[in-house]
């Protein structure tokens, strides 16, 4: 019987930018674990707890820590472009700091291997301890704000630059299908893509909600990032039909019901509704198509991914 102390850990630096990331990393880490026994998983990351409950199917604890900035958001569509590069500015004059505390972590939790999504902070730590580290997404940060970039502002591309350089010495990226070419990795392997194994049931979802056979359930799943401003009333107004919201719902709701209530897990209930309506997320979209769910998006236009994600 293995202890603690001689069984394999894996330390997985998950980015905090909504929940697509940890999504990403969920399916990976325990289709590994059933390869290599008695792996455990320490979480490095910002995402909460709850999400990977349910979710992971080894020993895990998360490391609660910032592990890159993503972007800044005013809700689910909307960057507020100015707001991420100003965070990009104060996360990138503290590095030194930052690494300092990314190697005494990983240092302290020994693991044999740092697993990224898709954070350059990890990648850069693990190397100069050194620790093996793969990369693991459909995106990376460079290119997400190469999109966003002014010429006319030299930190722009100081920052982007310093991500880059970052990535560099990462042993290998795993580059999700679909996803954006990345070269700022020195080898990459393409793969197909990443989803949780889940199974439709239609009927304990609908006995959940306590709607008839026939209504139409509809899916609001815009990720992680809040989203306001869900026309409650409209929805109330449709007949024959029943939506389940990521979010909170008003009380005075009847054909709205928030997810938090039902006894699915999200991957079930995304695979049992008769429709999604969400963003180009990579992890949402993967599941509805795996499940063929009928999909109506709201494009976002300037995020670097989407456009791959929706063809």
């Amino acid at each position: 019987m293995l202890n603690a102390n001689t069984r394999p850990l894996i330390w997985c630096a998950v980015s905090g930018h909504g929940f697509g990331h940890a999504a990403q990393v969920v399916p990976v880490v325990n289709e590994l674990s059933r390869r290599v026994p008695g792996l455990r998983a320490v979480i490095r990351t910002s995402v909460p707890a709850e999400f990977f409950r349910g979710r992971l199917t080894l020993d895990w604890e998360v490391s609660a820590a910032e592990q890159d900035v993503g972007c800044v958001q005013r809700g689910p569509l909307d960057t507020d472009i100015p707001a991420t590069w100003d965070a990009y500015r104060s996360f990138h004059r503290e590095w030194s700091r930052r690494i300092a505390e990314e190697i005494r972590a990983i240092r302290q939790a020994r693991p044999r291997l740092v697993l990224s999504d898709v954070s350059h902070l990890a990648i850069a730590a693990a190397s100069q301890i050194p620790v093996p580290s793969v990369a693991l997404s459909n995106l990376s940060w460079d290119l997400v704000l190469e999109v966003f970039q002014d010429p006319a502002e030299p930190t722009h591309q100081r920052i982007i630059d310093e991500i880059r350089a970052a990535y560099g010495r990462a042993d290998r990226m795993l580059r999700l299908s679909p996803g954006l070419d990345m070269k700022a990795f020195r080898r990459v392997l393409p793969v197909g893509p990443v989803r949780q194994d889940a199974r439709p049931d239609r009927d304990r979802l609908r006995r959940a909600l306590a709607v008839a056979p026939d209504t139409r359930v509809v899916l609001i799943g815009f990720g992680g990032v809040p989203l306001d401003g869900v026309p409650f009333d409209v929805a109330e107004g449709m007949q024959g039909y029943h939506f389940v919201h990521s979010g909170p719902v008003p009380p005075h709701c009847r054909r709205v019901t928030s997810y938090q209530e039902l006894p699915l897990p999200f991957p079930t209930l995304l695979a049992s509704v008769d429709a999604v309506m969400t963003k180009p997320g990579y992890s949402t979209i993967v599941e509805a198509v795996a499940h063929d769910r009928p999909v109506l998006y709201v494009r976002r236009h300037r995020f670097a991914d989407e456009a791959c994600v929706v063809a």
